[in-house]
C-alpha cells in the first residue's frame, strides 16, 4: 500500500481519490479549507496554505508520502524538486508540475523550444507594459493571468475601452504570488478541444477521443466526447501533445488544449492532471474515466488502448449566489427521470456566484448524436435547484 499526498482537494481530486482507493492505497488530502470534496473520501486530510513553503514542508515531513499528486496551481511548486530528491514520486514530475503551474513557462516551451503553432503572445507585469503588449498584439486579444484556475481573470479585449478593466480583472484573478499577465492574439477558431493524454512509465503514450467544450467567463459550461475533427487535425494534435508531454517528463494524465481552425491546429495550454472538461468521462464514454487513467499512470499500472464506448456530454450545475454553508440540492429525482442521465454533486462546503457545484451527465443509449445529448444534459442540469 502506498501513501499518496493529494495537494488540492476539489472535485477532480475527489474523483481521483476514489479511483486510487479502489486499488487499496491510502490518500491524505490537503487544501486551504476544511471539508473540501476530496477530504470527504480520503483516509485523512490536512488544512494549510500550500503557498507557504514551511507549511508544505511540515505536511510532507509528517505524512511521509510515497507519491505527491498536485491537483491545483496554488502550490509552492519549487519545493517539489526537494521532495523528488528525497525519493518521493512527484506527479507527473517536479519539472512538469513547476513549469505548467505558470503559463509563461509552458507557452515559451511550446512556442520557442518545440516550435508548436500557437497564438502570438506577450507578457506584462505593469499597466504600462500591458498597454504596450495590447498595442503589439492588436485588438481583439485575449488576456489571462499566468497563474489562475477555472477561468478566473480571463477576458477578451474588443475595444480600447476594455483595456483597463482587462488589466485589473486579470490581476485580481491571479492565484498564488505571481502577478503577471499574458496577452494573446485572438485566434479565429471554429472550436476548441481538450485532448486527454496519458503518459506511462512502461508503455506508450495514450490518447482519449477529443473532447469539445463551450466556455463562459473563461470556465467550461459543457463538454462532449467525441468532438468531430478531421483525421489530419487529430493526428497533428496528438503529435503536439506527445511532444510537449515528453519534453516536460513524468507519468500521469494531461489535459492538452487546442484551438481548431479550418485547416490548422493551435496549441493553447495544458494541465498536468485531470481536466475539468474530462468530467464527461464519468459517463463511461471510455472504458476508464480520466481519473482511473490518472490513477493507473500514477501507480505504474498498465493502461490499455483507449476506445470510445458511447457518446457523452456533461453540463455544469452552477451556484447563483454566495453562501457560507453546505447547500442542499432539489430536483435530482426529476433529473434522473430523464433516460440515460446521471447527476454528480461535488459536495463543496460553500458557494459563490458561478461556482461549479456539480455536473449533469447524458450518454447515448443507442445512436443519439452529440447535439441531442447536449440538449438532454442541459435539461437535466436545469432541473437541479440549489437551496441555500
Amino acid at each position: 500500500m502506498k501513501t499518496i499526498l493529494l495537494l488540492g482537494s476539489g472535485e477532480l481530486g475527489k474523483e481521483f481519490t476514489i479511483s486510487v482507493k479502489r486499488y487499496g492505497h491510502r490518500v491524505v488530502a490537503v487544501d486551504s479549507y476544511a471539508n473540501a470534496p476530496a477530504m470527504q473520501v480520503a483516509d485523512e486530510f490536512r488544512v494549510g496554505n500550500m503557498l507557504d513553503a514551511a507549511v508544505l514542508d511540515a505536511i510532507v515531513a509528517e505524512v511521509r508520502p510515497d507519491i505527491i499528486v498536485p491537483e491545483i496551481e496554488a502550490i509552492r511548486t519549487e519545493r517539489l524538486f526537494a521532495y523528488e530528491q528525497q525519493g518521493i514520486q512527484v506527479v507527473p514530475s517536479a519539472n512538469a508540475a513547476n513549469m505548467t503551474m505558470n503559463r509563461k513557462a509552458i507557452r515559451d516551451l511550446a512556442s520557442q523550444t518545440l516550435s508548436l503553432r500557437t497564438a502570438r503572445y506577450a507578457y506584462a507585469t505593469t499597466n504600462e507594459e500591458f498597454v504596450e503588449a495590447v498595442q503589439d498584439i492588436g485588438i481583439p486579444c485575449v488576456v489571462k493571468p499566468l497563474m489562475s484556475s477555472s477561468g478566473k481573470g480571463q477576458s477578451v479585449i474588443r475595444t480600447a475601452a476594455d483595456i483597463q478593466h482587462a488589466f485589473d480583472y486579470g490581476m485580481e484573478g491571479s492565484r498564488g504570488d505571481i502577478r503577471e499577465l499574458i496577452v494573446e492574439e485572438f485566434i479565429e477558431f471554429e472550436s476548441e478541444i481538450t485532448l486527454l493524454t496519458v503518459t506511462q512509465r512502461n508503455g506508450p503514450t495514450r490518447f482519449c477521443p477529443p473532447i469539445g467544450h463551450r466556455q463562459e467567463r473563461g470556465d467550461y459550461q459543457e463538454s462532449w466526447m467525441p468532438h468531430a475533427m478531421l483525421p489530419t487535425q487529430l493526428a497533428e494534435a496528438q503529435k503536439m501533445a506527445a511532444l510537449v508531454t515528453e519534453a516536460l517528463g513524468g507519468y500521469g494524465i494531461w489535459g492538452v488544449e487546442f484551438f481548431l481552425g479550418k485547416n490548422e491546429v493551435f496549441f493553447s495550454e495544458l494541465s498536468p492532471r485531470p481536466h475539468d472538461t474530462g468530467l464527461v468521462t464519468l459517463a463511461h464514454s471510455t472504458e476508464l474515466s480520466e481519473f482511473d487513467l490518472h490513477a493507473r499512470a500514477v501507480l505504474g499500472y498498465p493502461i490499455p488502448e483507449i476506445t470510445l464506448l458511447r457518446n457523452a456530454v456533461s453540463a455544469v450545475i452552477l451556484a447563483d449566489q454566495e453562501y457560507s454553508s453546505t447547500p442542499s440540492y432539489l430536483g435530482i429525482q426529476e433529473a434522473l427521470q430523464i433516460e440515460n442521465v446521471e447527476i454528480n454533486i461535488f459536495g463543496k462546503p460553500s458557494t459563490r456566484k458561478h461556482r461549479r457545484m456539480g455536473v449533469a451527465l447524458a450518454y447515448a443509449g443507442g445512436d443519439e448524436g452529440i447535439e441531442e445529448l447536449r440538449e438532454t444534459a442541459k435539461q437535466a442540469a436545469e432541473k437541479i435547484t440549489i437551496e441555500y
